[in-house]
């Protein structure tokens, strides 16, 4: 279809129609639209490249492939993108901003040494801090507020526990994986229903019959990766009561209450059940090392994060108990403001108040999406909803104030503190919003759909490749529930012309697509900045990304098994 055969009238508007094969051939239209990431990619892993002019550089690229290859109007590439980077300021880059406001604040007062040393009490193996806080505690923020928050959070306290940079931030990504397809109450479930017409119980209950398998094995993957199989194997009654305690009810809730309250509820009894476990059981050998067991320079590269003020607050040696409890205050009060902030009725009562719904002129509704994505032709709604009150991000930013103003700072101090930490994250927000820029502009030029389409013609083999398909969409934009959004639709299609459960197929888009969570650029920077080791995104991308690719064909594997051995099989229909 040419660029002149691609404009459909819409009363006096003129619509453009995407182009999911411009060449007329089907290898070069996916050679072709798969550059922009390629090249991002190629550029972090590099290390040469600093992250964000990767990202501004892969941005002027997909705006290049999208106008003079698939033949979208430049102005509408140009609103595309700047689109994009309205939205990858808000939320994204929102949230990890605030996070790390509140880090470098307990950070001046001391307390989260305090925190650090509390949870060293606990336990000072360090494979049992990394079950404990990247996976359990970071479950916990995936289920409430997803969207960067369990990276942010985790990232920060491993580093500030004495993890190396690398072990801190490729270890928060690769254990933010089995509770993504549930994040942020379940939006990724929630997305999938709205394109595909199926129930959001039913597609809830169908990835729950998938990632429980991954739940346990995520756990034993983290801790072999950290300390190799030998030191894997000398805790695996504590690493299989974390993964057990989360998988099981990750299953029940899934299939038998609600898709939304899946990871908060499997988070808090497997965090209960892990810390209830060290008080009766202690390895025989301790972890004390903070590297990873392969090869890790990257303890010589770290960074310590620097005093917001004069420095921080001496921190007593032997910290009571009352210091202990003081120390987690503001770590509690976010858990419980995100918590709340991520609730249906909270939304439903500020964002009727507190939004500003602003329509993209020259975009929203000007790009429509033809078959075989969609069924019928649909427009490509373009409206920046800026629903400041309901956003993670904000309610981060309430918790910092609150917890600022109890740890004593003045609200002078606090104004000055968040602007210096704007300056601080200065490149970490240009990479984020380029990133988003890319990853809507694909969607609205039709880039990722043209990828997606060669996934969807592997014949037999579509239930492995289908799920890949998620994986892909989930590493192209960062998220699950966008992911869900552009290819769940052509899941339904697909699997329907080929025989194969349609509600399946839909499931492992969400399922397959939390694998790709870990390499997706915006959560490598995420990592990168939450562990102050932003400059150092190729070395992250390089560590996760086989790891990525691995568990990702795992995922298609069961998938297979799912779709056509009759065991399997029965998971679905019943």
């Amino acid at each position: 279809m040419g660029a002149s055969q691609s404009w459909r009238g819409q009363g006096k508007k003129l619509m453009w129609s995407q182009v999911y094969n411009p060449f007329g051939n089907a290898t070069l239209s996916t050679i072709a639209a798969a550059i922009p990431v390629v090249l991002l990619l190629a550029m972090i892993a590099s290390g040469k490249v600093k992250a964000h002019i990767a990202a501004v550089i892969a941005l002027l690229a997909a705006i290049a492939v999208s106008i003079f290859l698939f033949t979208m109007p430049a102005g509408l590439a140009t609103r595309a993108a700047l689109f994009g980077v309205a939205t990858g300021m808000f939320p994204i880059g929102w949230i990890i901003l605030n996070v790390i406001f509140l880090y470098r604040l307990t950070v001046e007062r001391g307390w989260f040494a305090t925190l650090q040393q509390s949870v060293g009490d606990l336990t000072t193996d360090r494979r049992l801090q990394l079950l404990l806080v990247a996976f359990s505690f970071g479950a916990f923020f995936e289920g409430a507020g997803g969207f960067g928050t369990p990276v942010a959070v985790t990232g920060a306290i491993l580093i500030g526990l004495g993890f190396s940079p690398l072990a801190a931030s490729g270890l928060s990504l690769i254990a933010n994986t089995a509770p993504v397809a549930y994040g942020a109450l379940g939006a990724p479930i929630q997305g999938l229903a709205s394109v595909t017409g199926f129930d959001p119980y039913v597609l809830g209950a169908m990835v729950g019959r998938q990632l429980p398998f991954f739940s346990v094995i995520v756990p034993f993957w983290l801790i072999w990766v950290f300390a190799g199989f030998r030191g894997m194997l000398q805790i695996w009654p504590a690493i299989l009561v974390c993964a057990v305690s989360f998988a099981i009810p990750q299953f029940l809730i899934s299939n038998y209450i609600n898709p939304w309250i899946v990871d908060i509820g499997a988070s808090l009894i497997s965090m209960a059940c892990l810390v209830g476990f060290m008080r009766i059981w202690r390895p025989r050998e301790i972890w004390t090392s903070p590297a990873l067991r392969t090869r890790d320079i990257s303890a010589d590269t770290i960074v310590r994060p620097a005093p917001l003020g004069a420095g921080a607050a001496n921190v007593s040696p032997n910290p009571s108990r009352s210091e202990v409890i003081r120390a987690w205050v503001p770590w509690i009060i976010l858990s419980i403001i995100v918590a709340i902030w991520g609730t249906g009725w909270f939304k439903a009562l500020v964002n009727p108040i507190f939004t500003w719904n602003y329509p993209v002129p020259g975009l929203h509704n000007m790009v429509q999406k033809v078959a075989p994505i969609v069924a019928t032709p649909t427009a490509e709604p373009a409206v920046f909803a800026f629903t400041y009150m309901s956003y993670t991000g904000t309610g981060v930013l309430i918790a910092a104030i609150i917890a600022g103003f109890v740890m004593g700072f003045s609200p002078l101090r606090l104004v000055t503190a968040w602007f210096e930490t704007i300056w601080v994250l200065r490149y970490s927000l240009i990479t984020i919003a380029a990133m988003l820029a890319i990853g809507t502009l694909t969607r609205f030029s039709g880039v990722d759909a043209t990828l997606g389409l060669a996934f969807a013609g592997t014949g037999i083999l579509y239930p492995f490749f289908g799920t890949l398909l998620g994986w892909l969409g989930v590493a192209l934009t960062g998220s699950d529930t966008a992911s869900n959004v552009l290819f769940g639709g052509l899941q339904r299609i697909t699997s329907e012309q080929l025989g194969l459960s349609p509600i399946l197929m839909a499931a492992a888009n969400s399922s397959g697509g939390v694998m790709g969570k870990m390499i997706d650029a915006q959560s490598i920077v995420v990592a990168s900045t939450a562990t102050n080791w932003f400059g150092h995104e190729g070395s992250i991308l390089r560590f996760v990304f086989w790891h990525s690719i691995v568990l990702a064909c795992l995922v298609g594997g069961l998938v297979m098994l799912q779709a056509y051995v009759s065991p399997f099989t029965n998971m679905v229909l019943h």
